[in-house]
């Protein structure tokens, strides 16, 4: 059994989620991280609400927005957060479980939602993909990332409960249906995809190497050059959204 954190909530032990021990693995590698927020940066609001922030490996990169909303649906993240952020003025905390909003996030006026390796998780993504468009005011845009190529679909995508992986065609589907107007889409992560493909199909496994995730770390000055190359494909796919003035 874990033991309780300084705030009475459980722990997560790497042992005991898988979900826990990927993010526990990806803060330790910073290259990643910052190569994804790069890709990101230009789609950036200042009154940001982060959908699905985990223990904080991208909120990091947003302290220098307006306004800052950080969520979660685990209250051992949501402390987690709050130890780690909660000394910043601008910065608010909440319990976010899609499709549904509390109402008092719509008083936020946000011109940018951050959904990073959430809509995967989510049985409707349509109806919450609705949701976020209710949220946004006119003009604003839902910066998503979810995970590519169904043919990769494994065991590490059911050990993290992914009901999902994603074409193109259907991303942006789900888009449009639910009102967004496309304003950009590409791949991310080429080089992801044969480890991913062994570890999960190939070998079974249901958690990333430490070392691998450190060798990749080492190596993504390399991987990104991967936008100066012809062919158009990634572990991800990075979409841009945006709720009609």
């Amino acid at each position: 059994m874990s033991a309780p954190s300084a705030s009475g909530l459980p722990r997560h032990q790497p042992g005991d989620d898988v979900g826990a021990a990927t993010l526990e693995r990806l803060a330790v590698a910073p290259r990643y991280n910052r190569w994804m927020f790069e890709r990101l940066r230009p789609w950036l609001g200042q009154r940001v609400l982060e959908i699905g922030s985990g223990i904080g490996n991208l909120s990091a990169f947003l302290m220098d927005r307006a306004h800052l909303v950080l969520s979660d649906i685990d209250p051992y993240y949501l402390d987690r957060l709050r130890q780690r952020f909660g000394g910043q003025p601008h910065v608010r905390f909440a319990e976010v479980r899609l499709p549904e909003f509390r109402d008092d996030l719509i008083a936020e006026r946000l011109d940018t939602v951050i959904c990073l390796n959430v809509l995967e998780h989510v049985r409707d993504d349509m109806l919450s993909l609705a949701s976020v468009h209710r949220l946004l005011q006119p003009g604003g845009r839902l910066v998503l990332l979810v995970p590519a190529l169904p043919s990769l679909y494994g065991t590490l995508d059911k050990a993290l409960g992914h009901f999902r992986r994603y074409t193109s065609a259907e991303l942006h589907h789900v888009f449009t249906a639910t009102g967004f107007r496309m304003r950009h889409m590409e791949y991310f992560n080429l080089a992801g995809i044969p480890g991913w493909w062994l570890t999960g199909r190939v070998l079974r496994r249901t958690l990333i190497p430490a070392g691998s995730l450190r060798l990749y770390d080492a190596l993504v000055p390399l991987f990104r050059l991967e936008r100066f190359l012809p062919w158009r494909f990634g572990q991800s796919l990075i979409a841009i959204g945006e709720r009609p003035s």
